[in-house]
Formats: C-alpha cells, sequence, structure tokens
C-alpha cells in the first residue's frame, strides 16, 4: 500500500463511474472472479490514490483493478485519498509501480514497460533502480528486453522474466530453438539456464560447421549434408582405401576437380572434423582396405544407446558451463551456508586426493571462481593467500573454493559415465545449496540410490550430429 502518512491529500468517495483512469504501467488489469466477488460482497475498503486535474476531474493514479472492479459489480462510491501530486510523467509511473508492487504483482511484462517510459523520460538506469528501489542488473535487463519487440512480446505473451527473454534476443530468428526454451522456461523454469546453454553451445557448434563447409566448397569439394555411413556404398571415406603402392589414401591423392566429398561434423570441445569420401575410387587407382572392414551393422538398441550417449556428452559439457557460473556466483555471497565448514572439513578428509591433487597443480579454478586472474599454470603464483591476507573475513569463502574446485575440477563427461558414491555427494551438496541440477547430473546423484548400466558405456569422443553410423568411425 503506498504509504500516505507524509502526503498531503482528503478521503473522499467518489462514483466509479465518473473517475478516469489514467494510462498505468501495467500492460493487463486481470479481474479474476475471486477479486470480483470479494469487491461486491464489501466493497472498496482500500481507498484509491487519485488526483484532481486543472479541470476538476478525479485521475486515478493508483487502484486501476479497484476502480474496474466497482464498475463490474456496480457500486455506486468508492473511498479515494485524493493529493496535490505532480503531473510529471516519471513520478506518475514510479508512484504507480510503487503501489502496484503491493497489490498483486506485477508482471515482468508490466516492468519492462515502465522501465522504458522511465527511460524516455532521461533516467538513467541508476535513477530509475534507486527510485523504484529495483537491482540496477534489473533495470538493465529491463532496458535490454524493452529495446527487442520479440523479446517484449514473449515476456507478455508468455510471462517470462527480464534475464529468459534476454536471453531469447540471442537466438532471434531460430523458430524451434525459440520454442523449446519458452517450453522449457514455462513448465521447468528451474532447468531454462541449462537449456540456454545448451542451445549456445549446439549454435556455435553449427555455425562454425558452416563457416568450415563454405570454406570447404570454395575449395571444390560438395559438402555432404549427412554422414553416408559405412555401408552405403555410393560414398566410400578415404580412411577405407589404400593406394595401388598400399599406402593410406590422404586428401592429397584425391583428383584437385571432379568427385571430391566430405562431411563436417563438429565435437563436444568445439573441434570439427572433416571425413573425406570419394565415389569411383578404383578409378583412381585406389582400393578398399580390408583391415578396416566394420564388423556389422549395429542393431537398433546399439544405435539407440549411442544416440542417448552422444546427447548426455552433449549435455554435460553444456551443464559444466552453467554449474561453474551458479558456483561462482554462490561463492559470491555474502554468508555461507550453515554447513560450509562442515563440507570443507569433509572435502579435506574424505577426498584429500582430489583436493589436494587440484592444489598442488595451482589450484586455478578456485583462482576462476573466486573471479581472480591466473595463467593455469602450476608454478603460477598462488594469489588465494594474498587474498586472505587483504581481507580476512574472507577465509572461509576461499577455504571452501579450494575444496569446491578440488572436487569440481575433477569432473568430466566420465563422471555421469561411472558414477562415484563421492561424486553422488558432491552433486547432492550443490543441489541442497540451491542449484538447480540438469538431467544428465542427476544420472551422477540418483547413483547411491538407483541401479544403473552407466559403466557400460563406452567413453568415446562424440559428435555433436544425431547420425549414427552402422560401424564406429575411425575418428572414435
Amino acid at each position: 500500500m503506498t504509504d500516505t502518512s507524509t502526503t498531503t491529500g482528503t478521503i473522499e468517495h467518489v462514483d466509479p463511474t465518473t473517475v478516469i483512469v489514467e494510462a498505468n504501467v501495467r500492460t493487463t488489469a486481470p479481474l479474476d472472479k475471486e477479486f470480483i466477488a470479494s469487491i461486491r460482497e464489501n466493497g472498496v475498503l482500500t481507498p484509491i490514490l487519485a488526483r484532481r486535474d486543472a479541470s476538476g476531474n478525479i485521475i486515478v493514479r493508483a487502484g486501476q483493478r479497484r476502480t474496474l472492479a466497482a464498475r463490474e459489480v456496480g457500486l455506486a462510491s468508492i473511498p479515494a485519498f485524493v493529493v496535490e501530486a505532480s503531473e510529471a510523467i516519471a513520478d506518475r509511473i514510479i508512484q504507480q509501480l510503487v503501489e502496484n508492487e503491493h497489490r498483486t504483482a506485477l508482471t515482468d511484462g508490466d516492468r519492462v514497460a515502465a522501465f522504458q517510459q522511465l527511460a524516455l523520460e532521461g533516467l538513467t538506469p541508476q535513477v530509475i533502480a534507486k527510485r523504484t528501489a529495483t537491482k540496477q542488473v534489473d533495470v538493465k535487463q529491463g532496458l535490454k528486453v524493452a529495446e527487442s519487440q520479440f523479446a517484449t512480446a514473449a515476456v507478455v505473451e508468455h510471462q517470462l522474466t527480464f534475464d529468459q527473454a534476454a536471453t531469447l534476443i540471442e537466438f532471434e530468428g531460430d523458430d524451434e530453438r525459440v520454442a523449446d526454451l519458452i517450453e522449457v522456461a514455462t513448465s521447468q523454469p528451474e532447468q531454462f539456464a541449462h537449456a540456454a546453454q545448451r542451445a549456445r553451445d549446439d549454435k556455435a557448434r553449427a555455425e562454425e560447421v558452416a563457416r568450415i563447409s563454405v570454406e570447404l566448397r570454395e575449395q571444390g569439394y560438395t559438402v555432404l549434408d549427412r554422414d553416408p555411413g559405412y555401408y552405403d556404398d555410393t560414398y566410400i571415406r578415404i580412411g577405407d582405401l589404400v593406394t595401388g603402392e598400399g599406402k593410406r589414401v590422404s586428401p592429397d591423392d584425391l583428383p584437385t576437380e571432379g568427385e571430391r566429398f566430405v562431411f563436417v561434423r563438429s565435437y563436444i570441445s568445439g573441434s570439427v572434423d572433416v571425413t573425406h569420401f570419394i565415389s569411383d575410387y578404383k578409378a583412381h587407382g585406389f582400393r578398399k582396405d580390408g583391415s578396416t572392414a566394420p564388423s556389422g551393422p549395429m542393431t537398433n538398441e546399439q544405435k539407440a544407446e549411442r544416440r542417448e550417449l552422444i546427447a548426455n556428452n552433449k549435455a554435460w559439457a553444456s551443464a559444466e558451463t552453467v554449474r561453474r557460473e551458479w558456483l561462482t556466483a554462490f561463492l559470491g555471497r555474502k554468508t555461507l551456508p550453515k554447513d560450509a565448514a562442515q563440507f570443507v572439513a569433509r572435502g579435506l578428509t574424505g577426498s584429500r586426493s582430489t583436493v589436494a591433487d587440484a592444489m598442488s597443480r595451482g589450484n586455478s579454478l578456485a583462482h576462476t571462481l573466486l573471479g581472480i586472474e591466473h595463467d593455469g599454470g602450476m608454478w603460477s603464483g598462488d594469489k588465494l593467500a594474498a587474498l586472505v591476507e587483504a581481507n580476512p573475513g574472507k577465509a572461509a569463502t576461499v577455504s571452501l573454493a579450494v575444496v569446491l574446485a578440488g572436487i569440481e575440477s575433477h569432473t568430466s563427461k566420465d563422471t555421469w559415465h561411472h558414477p562415484t558414491h563421492d561424486m553422488s555427494a558432491y552433486f547432492g551438496q550443490l543441489v541442497a545449496w540451491g542449484y538447480a541440477a540438469s538431467e544428465v547430473e542427476q544420472i551422477v546423484i540418483d547413483h547411491d540410490t538407483t541401479s544403473t548400466d552407466a559403466d557400460s558405456v563406452d567413453d568415446v569422443e562424440e559428435h555433436d550430429d544425431d547420425t549414427v553410423d552402422e560401424a564406429p568411425t575411425e575418428d572414435d
């Protein structure tokens, strides 16, 4: 409710049908059945906030929903606190923001519109944040969203948050990815960060594949849109061929013109692989190398397992980025969780070899998580001691960072392939502290409570595409 204790005004009873509802920061004014029923039964108990213009009209500044509901149920009068208020647009918007936050919570769509109006009135993000008691980072995100009609529409239509809408801007034009992210935002918001990072990684890999493909086309290659596989007789990979002298065929042995084919794919690491093919290999004096012949086609079950392996490896790589960003923010908090000291003690005892290994290599990740530059070398000067010396109050945070980084630095895609009790406990602790684990990380957490066949999955470098060859490629 607006604090009227220091505001000069009078309480009046006014006809809701004669007052003028001023342009409001709310983009919508939902009148749910319960709210209307309450107004019908009890009337308007809390006065609306209004001002009187030069012509004597009562202008509603805050209380839009109460006024509209009163009209809906046919009330003859409602109480109004009529003040002598400035007509400045910025003052009106700020006053409405404060009032509405104490009523039905404003949506981020409402705030986007308000922040944009305030910015147009010349207020800086810093001033907007101060006058509306909003975090400056939220104001800046709101203004970023306001600059994009696409993102603003997503906020209003799907009730997305600022950060979710700002993320969508990265994928504007990619309707499929945008639809997927909106689905996650509205159905599993706790998984949005993971979905967004997977989308970023997929986009980056796809862009790199596209760039390399353009270069190859300029060199005269025909770029295939799918991997032919071992049992496609149309294209033969040169890795299966030898020259007449028995030497393995290389790209340099291929004709400079004519039938030169390539398939381009990316790895989870971000590196790009180019596989060369040829069709009429006999015409160039090549022959198949019997030692590279595949043992046989994969079964449907094997193909399904391989697709799952590829998907989980990709998901793990993306989750690592989200997790370490979360750890950085977590260690930046003013206060640590109550059981932080206990976790540190367990780490220095039960996980001593893991933590000690990271310490012996220079604590690079601990520096990164604490926002300290470090070249990553084991002989690089340790700056953590200096941090504690200069800020004794940071001692507990630094200790926690050392243990967290020690364990975290030993995670990899092998962690979900072969989950252990220690890693299950580590990820479980992060969740207990507020981290939203991805589905592939949940496999590790569930290790102690469920039976898993993950140990039987081969640890291989997986491709970014969903193609499953009839037999493993030479690059696997």
